[in-house]
C-alpha cells in the first residue's frame, strides 16, 4: 500500500512542516459563521495541502464531497456535484437538529481556466459567492486562477517542507514499518526531495521496499526533476544567486521567456533600486530586444540570448545578495498580445488535453514555425479551424498582419472547414432529409424500391449508406477514422 495514503494525516496537529498555515486553516474553518468565506490553499505539489483539508474535516466533523477540478470542470458538472453540496444548508443534521455541515474540496482550481470556453471558471467564482457551506479551493499556482477567483476568497500559502521537518517524518515512518535506518540516508532523501514531503515519502518506500534496514548506499543520489515556481525563480535572479546558477533555474521554470521577461520586469524594483535597478533595467531591454527578433524571424534559438539577460544579467546587476521575504503580489500587468496568446494557449490546452502552459511553452512555438507568414496555407487554414482562432490569433501565431488579406481569406476557409466538418459529423441526418423529400415528391408507382425490387439495394446503399452489408463496413470505417482523429492531440489535431 501507498504510504501517502497508508500515513495520511488524520487530524491538523499530524501536518508537518506548516505549522502557520496550519492554524490559519484552523481558524477559518472555526469562525466560518462569521465570515462564510471559501478559502484557497496552494503552493507547491507535495507539501500537504491536500491532506490538511482532509484533516480539518475529519476534526470538524464535517463530511467531505471533493470534486477533482480537472476532471470534472464545466460549469454543468461543477453546479451539479459542487453547487448542491456548497449551497445546502441542511445536508446533514447535526445535534438537537441544527444544520450541520459538510466541507466541499475542489483540487487542482488552478487548472479549470483551461475550460474558459465552457464557463468553469466563472461557475466557480458563482459558486463560492453563493455557497452556504465552507469551501477549500485546493491550487499549486494561485496565480493561474482567474483574478475573480482569487478575490473571491480568502487565501492560505502552504510552504516547501523544509529537510529539518522531512526527516522527523521519515524516521517516524520507519519505526511504524519495523526498519532500520542510517540517519545520513534519511537526511539525503529529504535534501534531495527539495521542500518535498509526499516525494520524500514515496521516496524511502522505494528505496525500503523488501528491506529491513536503509542505508546511505541505498539512496540515489541526484537531483529530483521538479519545476520551480515562478516567486522562486524571482528570488534566486533578485536577491539570492550568483548569475550562472540564476541562469540555469530557469530550465526548471514552466514559463517561457515571454513571461520570465514580464514578471522580472514589473517585479524588480521592489528589490532593486537605484544604480542597480538602472543596470538590471538595461538588461530587460536587450532581452526585450531578442524576443522581437524571435517573433519576427520564428528563430526559437533566440530565446536563449534573451533568458541570458533576463536572469544572468539581471542577477549581475544586483551588488549584494538579499535574504528575508519580498511581497511580490500578483501576475504582472498583460498587454492585448499577451491575452491574444493566452486565449491561444487555452484553445490548444482545451483541444490537446495539456496545460495552458504547456500549450504555451511547447506547442505554440511549433505552431508558429510551421506556418510563418501563412507560408503552409493549407496547413494555416487546419489550425485556424482545429482551434477556432480569428484574425488577431492568426496573426499572433504567424507573424503577419491581422488585416492583411492573406489573413482575412485563412479565417473565411477555416470557417468553411468548420461548417463542412459540421455536415460530416452529423452522419446520415442529411442524406435520410433528401430521401424523405424525395419520397414526398414521387407516388412510389413504378418505382423498383416500392415494389421490394432487390436491384434497389445498391442504389439505396450508394446514396444513404444503409441495407447493405458494404453500407455497414463504410460506416464503421467512418466512426473507426473519428474515433482515431478525436484520440489525437496537440500538433497531429490538424495535420
Amino acid at each position: 500500500m501507498d504510504w501517502t495514503e497508508k500515513y495520511r494525516p488524520t487530524t491538523l496537529s499530524e501536518v508537518r512542516g506548516n505549522d502557520k498555515a496550519r492554524d490559519q486553516l484552523k481558524e477559518w474553518a472555526e469562525t466560518w459563521d462569521d465570515h462564510r468565506e471559501a478559502v484557497v490553499v496552494y503552493g507547491s505539489p507535495g507539501v500537504g495541502k491536500t491532506s490538511a483539508a482532509h484533516a480539518l474535516a475529519n476534526d470538524m466533523g464535517w463530511p467531505v464531497i471533493e470534486l477533482n477540478a480537472s476532471d470534472s470542470r464545466t460549469a454543468d458538472v461543477i453546479e451539479r456535484v459542487a453547487g448542491e453540496a456548497a449551497k445546502s444548508g441542511t445536508l446533514t443534521q447535526a445535534v438537537e437538529g441544527e444544520p450541520g455541515r459538510r466541507l466541499v474540496i475542489m483540487d487542482e482550481a488552478d487548472n479549470i481556466h483551461g475550460t474558459y470556453d465552457r464557463g468553469g471558471a466563472r461557475a466557480v467564482t458563482s459558486l463560492v459567492k453563493e455557497a452556504s457551506q465552507p469551501m477549500v479551493l485546493i491550487a499549486n499556482d494561485y496565480y493561474e486562477m482567474s483574478r475573480g477567483l482569487r478575490n473571491a476568497c480568502r487565501e492560505i500559502e502552504f510552504r516547501d517542507v523544509s529537510a529539518r521537518s522531512i526527516v522527523p517524518v521519515l524516521r517516524d515512518l520507519c519505526r511504524k514499518e519495523g526498519i532500520a535506518f542510517d540517519e545520513d540516508a534519511l537526511q539525503a532523501i529529504a535534501d534531495g526531495n527539495d521542500g518535498d514531503l509526499r516525494g520524500a515519502v514515496k521516496d524511502l518506500q522505494a528505496v525500503a521496499n523488501g528491506k529491513d534496514r536503509v542505508d546511505v548506499e541505498d539512496v540515489t543520489t541526484g537531483d529530483r526533476d521538479r519545476t520551480k515556481g515562478v516567486f522562486d525563480f524571482l528570488d534566486a535572479v533578485l536577491k539570492e544567486e550568483d548569475p550562472q546558477d540564476a541562469l540555469q533555474l530557469t530550465y526548471d521554470v514552466d514559463e517561457t521567456p515571454d513571461d520570465l521577461l514580464l514578471w522580472i520586469e514589473d517585479k524588480a524594483p521592489k528589490v532593486y533600486e537605484g544604480d542597480e535597478l538602472a543596470r538590471a533595467y538595461r538588461h530587460i531591454s536587450k532581452a526585450d530586444r531578442w524576443l522581437g527578433r524571435v517573433r519576427a524571424t520564428q528563430n526559437y534559438s533566440y530565446w536563449r540570448y534573451a533568458t541570458d539577460n533576463i536572469a544572468a544579467g539581471v542577477a549581475a546587476a544586483r551588488d549584494t545578495k538579499r535574504g528575508g521575504w519580498t511581497r511580490y503580489g500578483g501576475a504582472p500587468y498583460r498587454s492585448t498580445k499577451d491575452s491574444t496568446r493566452d486565449y491561444v494557449a487555452r484553445q490548444i490546452a482545451e483541444t490537446a488535453g495539456c496545460s495552458t502552459a504547456t500549450a504555451r511553452r511547447e506547442i505554440v512555438p511549433y505552431l508558429a514555425v510551421m506556418t510563418h507568414h501563412c507560408k503552409n496555407r493549407e496547413l494555416t487554414v487546419r489550425m485556424t479551424a482545429r482551434y477556432d482562432l480569428d484574425a488577431d490569433h492568426v496573426a499572433f501565431v504567424t507573424g503577419s498582419g491581422k488585416s492583411t488579406n492573406k489573413v482575412q481569406s485563412i479565417v473565411e476557409d477555416a470557417e468553411e472547414l468548420r461548417e463542412q466538418a459540421a455536415v460530416d459529423n452529423a452522419g446520415d441526418a442529411f442524406l435520410e432529409r433528401v430521401e424523405e423529400e424525395a419520397a414526398e415528391s414521387d407516388d412510389g408507382e413504378g418505382d423498383p424500391a416500392a415494389d421490394g425490387d432487390e436491384e434497389s439495394g445498391p442504389q439505396q446503399a450508394t446514396l444513404g449508406g444503409g441495407g447493405s452489408a458494404d453500407g455497414d463496413d463504410a460506416e464503421q470505417s467512418k466512426e473507426e477514422a473519428a474515433a482515431e482523429d478525436d484520440s489525437q492531440s496537440g500538433l497531429s489535431d490538424f495535420m
